[in-house]
């Protein structure tokens, strides 16, 4: 299972902004929250593809919300963190513990 629970830095800071974001989650203020606290600039494109990545793993689920008049009726994709992706996400901050955490170097 050790195996499954392997995550890339990406997906990292993609179930973070999940975390932070809660009910609110969805393409445009994952990207805009990943920026903001990470200082990197991902293309909507990459944020998806992740996403995508991440529900077929088990991590996130999504569901459909109501379509509104702003996107033209087009209903907006919500995601949310499920229970294996929170225990990945502690497997990766523990495994970053028991190599001894940061290390300053300078």
């Amino acid at each position: 299972m050790e195996g499954n629970l392997r995550l890339g830095e990406f997906e990292k800071l993609v179930l973070l902004a999940l975390l932070r974001l809660g009910e609110k989650a969805y393409g445009v203020p994952i990207r805009r929250e990943i920026a903001e606290r990470a200082g990197r600039d991902y293309s909507i494109g990459a944020v998806y593809t992740t996403l995508d990545r991440l529900q077929a793993k088990g991590y996130v689920t999504s569901r459909l919300g109501d379509p509104t008049p702003e996107r033209g009726g087009r209903a907006k994709r919500y995601f949310t963190i499920e229970a294996p992706g929170i225990r990945a996400l502690n497997h990766s901050r523990d495994t970053v513990a028991r190599m001894g955490g940061l290390v300053h170097v300078g």
